[in-house]
């Protein structure tokens, strides 16, 4: 969802991490060369004066508003002192291999870093910094509005008015479902999980559930949202959004074990990282009609190839 709304919220910590870590370098600043920041993609201009106003760093960057080829980036890393990337940007040994000795700091653009190596960067003694929470409110906003677009067929109705599939008014067509006295599962709750409930509240959701690798009393209390096992949430929900990191344990956690255990009736939502889902079980939970349809605004790869099955279903819509 790379928005406006995002660019502007992520403008206040863009550079941050370099522009703390150039300031430890001033002493030696005068005294010799500056450190080199490389940055792997165009940005937005507020976060480049960050870094170019310090004074404290040379900056070189990739500047396109495409990602940055692997050959490129193993050769212009190499002797920098920090790197700013993007969740495109696959940074594991290789990369870190190619930038040498030299590189103290590594941070992104992102909310989530599961496209960098922790371990590697431990073990260097690198340096992350991230953006948390700069999202959280726009990802909540987004993932409403999936849902109900989702949940009420609008993709389905928009693409019947243009074809001509709109004849006549009927009582029954399109109707899609409501979130009212509907049990909500969310799987992870944190704060982009609890900010959705927030907004789901007021459309009179009967109760929540959600599943994590631990109770969050402190947050759940607060919604109120009761605890429960996975399987227990495929069973009861009648829309499940996806809100948790990608880890080793999460990878294709929603897989045909979930969708074969969840209502017929369901939706169910993904809004954190296409690799939590296993698309080809999804892709036949909708077919056979295990679930009613999916919104998904993540995948994997991104984008989705034009040809990619999931798209041919009237029931599933990937934005």
């Amino acid at each position: 969802m790379g928005t406006l709304c995002r660019l502007r919220q992520l403008r206040t910590t863009l550079g941050s991490e370099f522009h703390s870590w150039c300031k430890l370098q001033a002493p030696d600043a005068a005294r010799k060369q500056l450190p080199r920041i490389y940055v792997t993609r165009r940005i937005p201009p507020e976060g480049m004066k960050i870094l170019s106003q310090s004074g404290l760093c040379s900056i070189e960057q990739w500047d396109s508003d495409e990602p940055v080829s692997r050959t490129e980036l193993l050769k212009n890393v190499a002797g920098v002192g920090g790197l700013y990337c993007l969740l495109t940007d696959k940074i594991d040994a290789e990369v870190l291999d190619a930038a040498g000795p030299s590189l103290q700091v590594v941070s992104t653009m992102s909310v989530g870093y599961d496209h960098v190596s922790l371990v590697e960067l431990k073990r260097r003694g690198i340096r992350l910094g991230y953006t948390p929470d700069v999202l959280t409110e726009a990802v909540a906003e987004l993932t409403v509005a999936l849902l109900l677009a989702t949940s009420r067929r609008l993709l389905e109705a928009v693409e019947e008015a243009k074809s001509g599939g709109w004849g006549t008014w009927k009582p029954l067509w399109m109707c899609g479902s409501g979130l009212t006295d509907s049990t909500v599962g969310i799987l992870g709750l944190g704060r982009i999980g609890a900010a959705v409930t927030a907004r789901l509240k007021p459309f009179g959701v009967k109760r929540f559930l959600y599943a994590d690798t631990d109770p969050r009393p402190d947050v759940a209390s607060k919604i109120p949202a009761k605890f429960v096992p996975l399987d227990g949430l495929a069973q009861h929900s009648d829309f499940i959004i996806v809100c948790c990191a990608l880890t080793p344990e999460t990878r294709g956690i929603c897989g045909s074990r979930l969708f074969s255990q969840m209502k017929d009736t369901a939706i169910f939502i993904n809004t954190s990282r296409g690799g939590v889902v296993n698309q080809e079980d999804l892709y036949q939970a909708l077919v056979n009609g295990q679930i009613a349809a999916a919104g998904l605004d993540v995948t994997e790869p991104e984008p989705l190839p034009t040809d990619h099955p999931l798209f041919k279903l009237k029931n599933c819509g990937a934005v």
